[in-house]
């Protein structure tokens, strides 16, 4: 039986960035329904606004960028640091919007690429409504980010912090979460323990 996984993540994070061909390398080996889900980070309450980082936070931050460098150039990736904090809950309901009209694939590869190439302004709906149409959806993204989008990306933002979810990437597996791109050799191994078939 096919199995679900639920794959928590945001375009504006270089780990879920770095992620995201790991996450469709299970796919293909599983047999499960990997369901993208958005968590909007808010990464001033956590890593603290710009101009409120002491030396101890820089640090974090720029070990945090060397290290997701260094995965994205084992994948020919582009990561270029934004130029600042941005809060992605526009392109990150174009998520639920693309999903909505089976463009998700083409959307995330668009989304992560543009963005880390500092070609996506992640806040401007504008500019999501276009990558969307490029995508192969149709117009209308900014009446779904005011309305029914917008409140599910809400809904489901809450639903990921009652079950736990703190930061992306996050897979959940039968209610098991395994944060990081790095945890994916975990959550193999707990798929294979489960019995899910490979294909």
């Amino acid at each position: 039986m096919t199995a679900t996984v639920l794959l928590w993540t945001d375009y504006v994070s270089p780990y879920a960035y770095v992620a995201k061909a790991w996450a469709y390398d299970l796919e293909r080996d599983y047999d499960i329904v990997l369901e993208w889900r958005p968590y909007t980070l808010d990464i001033a309450s956590f890593q603290q606004s710009v101009e409120a980082r002491d030396p101890h936070h820089w640090r974090r931050v720029r070990y945090a960028y060397m290290d997701a460098r260094r995965f994205a150039n084992k994948q020919g990736l582009t990561l270029m640091g934004p130029k600042k904090i941005f809060y992605a809950r526009p392109v990150n309901t174009g998520m639920l919007y693309a999903r909505r009209h089976d463009v998700l694939r083409r959307y995330n590869d668009l989304a992560f690429d543009r963005f880390w190439r500092r070609e996506l302004d992640a806040e401007s709906v504008a500019a999501v409504e276009a990558l969307l149409i490029e995508a192969g959806a149709p117009a209308g993204f900014s009446a779904f980010l005011a309305g029914d989008g917008g409140a599910e990306h809400d809904r489901l933002r809450a639903e990921a912090e009652a079950s736990g979810v703190f930061g992306v990437p996050t897979f959940v597996f039968d209610g098991e979460l395994f944060w990081g791109g790095d945890r994916i050799g975990l959550l193999r191994e707990r798929l294979d323990e489960k019995g899910v078939k490979k294909l």
